[in-house]
């Protein structure tokens, strides 16, 4: 049968390369949510009074679509995508949180 075009690079010397720049966005996606941070800092420690500046739809569906995007990382297999939004779906789920606690239902 014939060979995919994926598993034709990863037999090439490309594929060695392909191995270590997994990792380097493994590391991209453990690093990458952790910018949600500073809006986590703001909404719970210093400016609580300003998270109905904050939109609980669009942090809703960032939550959602990382949900998503973590569930399709495990059922490829692929650890830079389950790791990644997995975090992001966490740090953005405690946005929501936060908004909900400090505004209430918001838009």
């Amino acid at each position: 049968m014939a060979d995919t075009l994926s598993q034709k690079i990863i037999k090439s010397s490309l594929g060695g390369a392909l191995k270590h720049f997994e990792g380097f966005m493994v590391f991209i996606g453990v690093v990458g949510p952790f910018a949600t941070l500073q809006q986590l800092a703001k909404l719970y420690l210093t400016h609580p009074q300003h998270a109905s500046g904050q939109s609980l739809v669009t942090w809703s569906l960032y939550a959602a679509l990382s949900l998503l995007w973590f569930a399709y990382g495990l059922m490829v297999k692929k650890l830079p995508i389950y790791v990644g939004n997995g975090i992001s779906m966490v740090l953005n789920l405690l946005m929501v949180i936060g908004i909900l606690i400090h505004a209430g239902v918001t838009f």
